[in-house]
């Protein structure tokens, strides 16, 4: 595909030479007497570089790149000049010029100006495309009030340089809000480096993270960059940290607390500037209170807590979720993207995800696979998710009085519904339409057993 350059010039000669010699490179050449019929051009077809003389007619250069920068900030804008200065050059170039040149124009120069400045133009929007694409990739999934609050928090967090410590259960997506984190700051164009505490041996841990010199150990043989090396004017995302052995915690308080370190086997001081992301599905308090983990570290860490929630605690992205999986896999197993039954969708909807919504992906990508026809239904979706039916169970209608079978059907009723709204009383009691004390008696008098009751139960 030919690229397009436009030249704006009073003189027709340099005009007239410009346009040869851009064209004999390939390009093609829209050429301009004027700023303000530059901008007219414009507006019809956007280059992908524009050669801009300072002085012209009416509208001069320099505000005719103050116009350009505005309307497409993108376009690179080369400005020529036979009467400048190094104010001039230094005072378009914080405008936003790609470049200066002096006239008597360089043909050579020009033209290599120009294959540069259309380059950079296209590595900045490849990248810009690939940032599109990771954040699309790093979605994260929901609208129930957790999430949009989880979001809007790290739209707040994401532009400092602040350490972040992320809790919340295996599965929830604590990677996803590293990764948002990382995308949204001013260093999303860095690298991003994970490393998982918890799969790394102790004895290997300190050489993944700070690195290694030539002959440090067995088989170091050549030097190794570090997991903090590697980060440096990134991020660094410490997953699983609760994990992280009491030594090892100690180096990490101090390159936490002096930004360098140095190399397993080496003497080099090492400096870095890296941001440090850190999650764990432990509760660092109680870490700390037994001994298990560093109280220096977990204040110097925990500068911006964020806690992702359980998908029990979100239910009502489940349907969302379910329906972005269901989309995911099609499109990557080449199949048609399969509906699901109302009976189906109760038993997702109903059922605790104790894996959380990597258990819900992992489910999602099965039936994709695996299901009988183009629509899931309640038989495709594993009993232990389905639940025990009534048939099965033997506590529905087991009696032969109404009394009994109405007893039986309220207790059955009332522990799924507690199930689903995650044991909290007050919720399950409005959903449901009588008053919470009464609820809660009818629970007593049931015997119903309530493990994830809420602290409102009074």
């Amino acid at each position: 595909m030919k690229t397009t350059v436009l030249v704006v010039d009073d003189e027709k000669d340099i005009r007239d030479a410009l346009q040869g010699v851009l064209k004999d490179e390939g390009h093609d050449v829209v050429t301009s007497g004027s700023a303000e019929d530059a901008l007219k051009k414009l507006e019809v077809r956007q280059p992908d570089a524009v050669l801009l003389d300072i002085w012209l007619p009416g509208m001069d250069g320099v505000e005719a790149l103050k116009e350009i920068k505005s309307r497409h900030p993108g376009l690179p804008v080369i400005m020529i000049s036979g009467h400048a200065n190094i104010d001039t050059a230094v005072r378009t170039t914080k405008l936003g010029a790609y470049d200066f040149i002096e006239k008597p124009l360089s043909l050579e120069k020009v033209t290599l100006t120009v294959e540069h400045a259309i380059e950079q133009k296209r590595l900045t929007e490849e990248n810009s495309n690939l940032r599109q694409k990771a954040g699309a990739r790093f979605e994260i999934i929901g609208r129930s009030r957790a999430v949009q609050s989880l979001k809007a928090d790290i739209g707040k967090a994401a532009p400092s340089n602040s350490w972040v410590l992320i809790t919340g259960d295996n599965g929830t997506g604590k990677e996803l809000v590293a990764r948002n984190i990382h995308l949204l700051s001013t260093r999303s164009g860095m690298p991003f480096i994970e490393v998982n505490c918890a799969a790394i041996p102790e004895e290997l841990i300190e050489s993944e993270l700070f690195g290694h010199e030539k002959g440090a150990f067995t088989n170091a043989l050549a030097q190794k960059k570090g997991k903090f090396d590697l980060a440096d004017k990134g991020t660094i995302f410490l997953d699983e940290i609760g994990d992280m052995s009491l030594r090892t915690q100690a180096k990490i308080l101090r390159v936490l607390q002096e930004k360098s370190f140095e190399r397993v086997g080496g003497t080099e001081l090492i400096t870095v500037d890296t941001r440090v992301i850190a999650a764990t599905n432990k509760n660092l308090s109680e870490e700390v209170a037994r001994g298990r983990f560093r109280e220096d570290l977990y204040y110097r860490l925990n500068v911006i807590p964020f806690h992702v929630p359980p998908l029990r605690d979100r239910r009502e992205d489940i349907p969302l979720l379910m329906e972005h999986f269901l989309r995911e896999f099609a499109r990557e197993t080449a199949r048609e993207v399969l509906s699901v039954s109302l009976e189906a969708r109760e038993a997702l909807y109903s059922y605790d995800w104790p894996g959380n919504v990597r258990e819900l992906k992992n489910l999602m990508e099965r039936l994709v696979i695996m299901a009988h026809s183009h629509t899931i239904t309640a038989d495709d979706i594993p009993p232990y998710i389905r639940g025990p039916q009534p048939s099965q169970s033997g506590s529905v209608f087991r009696g032969n009085l109404l009394k009994e079978a109405r007893k039986d059907f309220e207790k059955e009723f009332i522990s799924r519904k507690l199930k689903e709204f995650g044991g909290n009383i007050a919720r399950t009691a409005e959903a449901i339409g009588i008053e919470r004390s009464h609820l809660y008696r009818k629970i007593r008098s049931y015997g119903i057993e309530n493990e994830d009751a809420s602290a409102d139960v009074v």
